[in-house]
């Protein structure tokens, strides 16, 4: 009796309900216990970010790209912009972070069309305005890209082959835009002056309404290779091949074009980087980068090219100079057929330091 009237008495006071939802273990009455008397420590630190994430290339900017083309070092000198190739991703990469894509350009990559080359405005800074030549299925062209806005055609109708479409961008100035062109693998249009293919073309203030006329610097090229100017006198280089040779050709300030080295065994001449009389020129087949010397009072070539890497991260296109003096270079080991682990890569020229060869003693 006494039990049924104590369970009469809790439920009719409301005191308490268990149900299924509620079913818990009973527990002894909590124990009261005085708190901590100092500060806990803190937790261990957590372990180093491997970088980058799923590439373990080392003694490089980034590896585990895909082929490469353009190359843009920054300011910071450890950091770039870099193109590639076939899947038109232009990628920001740096030696202490992760890689990003900036953009990604819609390009055709057939044949040995696609993203060939990058380069920013002069103005950078102010307009954020970057500059691709680039593949559409129908020809090759130069366009204009604006942080977030869609890529607009500067240049189009440019020929495109089936071989023949690389070519490569660099201002001259901050008006002035040099667009070199392959030849679309037809000697013929590069000899045409009423044809785009096979020249380097002259854009001033390039823009998407009322373009001035293009002019041409250079024509009878081959199948492009690159450009690069000689900040010290203003000389433009151009590296290009043709069917009897590789070569390198040089054009100065006041217009006077001659060639300055040939290559009858046609090593695959690629980027170039010049700096007081010497170029350096990626030979992409042979997998070497070379150094040729020109007098500064003649602009003659003082002697054969000299090897300065060989055999070091393989096929390399892209080579450029960095503003702390160093140079580095972008690989295409994939698209050769012969690609490396972790290719493929951005690199210094010169690990160890010691920047621009500027004489033969730099190498000794």
């Amino acid at each position: 009796m006494a039990a049924v009237l104590c369970a009469a008495m809790l439920v009719g006071s409301g005191c308490a309900r268990f149900d299924a939802a509620q079913s818990e273990p009973f527990t002894t009455e909590p124990k009261m216990e005085p708190g901590p008397t100092t500060t806990p420590p803190p937790p261990p630190p957590l372990p180093a970010k491997p970088f980058p994430k799923e590439c373990k290339a080392t003694g490089v900017m980034q590896g585990c790209l895909d082929s490469t083309s353009g190359l843009v070092m920054l300011p910071d000198s450890q950091s770039a912009l870099v193109a590639e190739r076939l899947t038109g991703a232009v990628k920001q990469v740096s030696v202490k972070a992760e890689p990003k894509v900036k953009v990604t350009i819609p390009v055709d990559p057939s044949g040995d069309g696609g993203l060939m080359d990058i380069v920013l405005s002069p103005t950078y800074g102010q307009d954020g305005l970057m500059y691709a030549y680039v593949s559409t299925p129908t020809d090759n062209r130069v366009i204009r890209i604006a942080e977030g806005d869609v890529p607009k055609p500067i240049l189009t109708g440019i020929p495109k082959g089936a071989t023949g479409n690389m070519g490569s961008l660099t201002f001259t100035s901050k008006p002035t835009l040099l667009v070199q062109t392959g030849d679309a693998g037809d000697p013929a249009l590069a000899a045409d002056p009423n044809s785009l293919a096979g020249k380097v073309l002259r854009i001033e203030q390039p823009t998407t309404v009322n373009q001035a006329p293009i002019t041409t610097a250079l024509s009878g090229l081959g199948a492009a290779g690159s450009m690069c100017v000689d900040s010290a006198d203003g000389s433009l280089y151009v590296t290009d091949r043709t069917p009897s040779a590789d070569r390198l050709q040089r054009i100065t300030k006041d217009s006077k074009v001659s060639t300055v080295w040939t290559w009858p065994d046609r090593p695959g001449v690629a980027g170039c980087a010049a700096l007081e009389g010497t170029v350096l020129v990626n030979l992409v087949d042979s997998k070497k980068t070379v150094a040729v010397r020109l007098a500064p009072d003649t602009g003659a070539v003082t002697g054969d090219p000299e090897v300065v890497r060989e055999n070091v991260r393989g096929h390399a296109w892209a080579l450029q100079l960095s503003p702390d003096g160093n140079v580095w270079g972008a690989t295409v080991n994939r698209t050769t057929g012969d690609a490396e682990s972790f290719d493929d890569v951005v690199f210094p020229l010169f690990p160890q330091g010691g920047g621009f060869p500027r004489s033969n003693a730099d190498n000794t």
